[in-house]
C-alpha cells in the first residue's frame, strides 16, 4: 500500500530532501571519478557507494515514517552499517594515493567503527540497556578520533608532501569529530533526557547524514580535483 506524503510531515519531508540530495551526489560521484587522476578513483567510488546505498535506505525510511509515525531505526543502522566503515575506509584511501600506508590503519578504522555501530544499535533496539550500550559505543568513536588525531593514520598524514592531501584529511577529521557528535549528542537527549521525540531524533539523524555523508565525499572530491590539475599543470610546463 501507498502512503502519501503529507506536506506538514516536517519529518517526512526531511526524510524525502536528504534522500534526492544522496541521489544527486551519487551522480555527481561517478560523473566526476573520470575527471580525476587514477590513484583518485577509487576514493570517489566509495563515495558514491556510500551515497547511493544512504539514498536507498531513506526512500524506506521514508516510507516506514510516513505509513506508521515511528523511527525506522533497524534501516538506519543497516545503513549505518555499510556506510560508515566504508567512510572510515576513506581516511586509508586517500592516505594510500600518494603513501605506503600499512594495513594495520584500515584494519583499526573499520573495526573501531563496528564496534561503535554494534553497540548503538544494540541500545537503540533493545538488545541491551540503552544507557550502558552507550559507553561502549562512546569508547570506539573515541578509539576513532584518537587514530586519526594521534594514531599512525595521523603521523602518515603529517609526513606528506602533498598539501592537497593533508588539507582534505585534516577537513575530514573535523568533520568526523564534530559532524559524527550529532549523533551521540541525539542518542543522550533521546535516551537518557528524554527530551527529545522520534520525530525530532529522526531530523536530528537526517540532518547529520546530509553532513557526514554528502560533504565527507565532497571534501574527497575537492582534494582528487585539486591535486590531479596540479598534476597536469607541472606536466605541461615540464614539456
Amino acid at each position: 500500500m501507498t502512503h502519501n506524503l503529507s506536506s506538514g510531515d516536517t519529518v517526512g519531508m526531511s526524510f524525502w530532501l536528504i534522500s534526492m540530495a544522496l541521489v544527486a551526489a551519487t551522480a555527481f560521484f561517478f560523473v566526476e571519478r573520470d575527471r580525476v587522476a587514477g590513484k583518485w578513483k577509487t576514493s570517489l567510488t566509495v563515495s558514491g557507494l556510500v551515497t547511493l546505498i544512504a539514498a536507498v535506505h531513506y526512500f524506506y525510511m521514508r516510507d516506514v515514517w510516513v505509513s506508521t509515525g515511528e523511527s525506522p531505526t533497524a534501516f538506519r543502522y543497516i545503513d549505518w552499517l555499510l556506510t560508515v566503515p566504508l567512510l572510515m575506509v576513506e581516511f586509508y584511501l586517500i592516505l594510500s594515493a600518494v603513501a605506503k600506508v600499512p594495513a594495520g590503519v584500515f584494519w583499526r578504522l573499520l573495526i573501531g567503527s563496528i564496534v561503535m555501530l554494534g553497540f548503538g544499535y544494540a541500545g537503540e533496539t533493545g538488545l541491551m540497556s540503552a544507557k550502558i550500550a552507550f559507553w561502549p559505543s562512546m569508547a570506539a568513536w573515541g578509539f576513532i578520533i584518537w587514530e586519526i588525531f594521534k594514531g599512525e593514520a595521523s603521523r602518515i598524514n603529517a609526513g606528506l608532501a602533498n598539501l592537497h592531501v593533508q588539507k582534505a584529511y585534516k577537513t575530514m577529521t573535523l568533520l568526523v569529530t564534530v559532524g559524527w557528535a550529532i549523533y551521540p549528542i541525539g542518542y543522550f537527549v533521546g535516551y537518557f533526557t528524554n527530551a527529545a521525540d522520534a520525530g525530532t531524533m529522526n531530523i536530528i539523524y537526517n540532518v547529520a547524514d546530509f553532513w557526514n555523508k554528502i560533504a565527507f565525499g565532497v571534501v574527497i572530491w575537492a582534494a582528487a580535483v585539486a591535486d590531479t590539475d596540479s598534476k597536469q599543470a607541472s606536466s605541461i610546463k615540464t614539456s
